[in-house]
């Protein structure tokens, strides 16, 4: 896996942020067992103490559930993970369109070039 880390933000919220889009992707499906924290840690090249506090993250955000021997594993929850796909889909929809916006379109001129786009697929 490949984990993309930059110097912008604190490294365990893009930790959680990049492990929560592989649960919402499908990449570790409902209930399946998350990796431990010292392998995944070692994976990301990061302390597993930096891990530890984005798995905790995920917890905390309903999508993990932890297991004090069993490790964690993903919620079944499908509900929770498909409010969580959601709100990660408004957020980048409202992301696209205030760029768009900067650039000088207007909301209305923004959504017909994206469905200009979407008609050239």
């Amino acid at each position: 896996m490949d984990w993309n880390l930059t110097g912008s933000r604190p490294i365990w919220q893009q930790l959680a942020e990049q492990l929560t889009l592989r649960i919402l992707k499908g990449e570790y499906p409902p209930g399946s067992r998350l990796p431990a924290v010292r392998d995944i840690a070692a994976q990301a090249g990061v302390n597993p103490n930096t891990m530890q506090r984005a798995m905790a993250q995920l917890e905390q955000d309903g999508l993990a559930v932890g297991g004090r021997t069993a490790g964690r594993t993903v919620t079944e929850d499908i509900a929770v993970i498909q409010e969580a796909r959601h709100k990660r889909a408004k957020e980048a929809v409202n992301q696209c369109l205030t760029i768009l916006e900067e650039l000088g379109y207007s909301r209305e001129s923004a959504i017909a070039l994206i469905k200009e786009e979407l008609h050239h697929e």
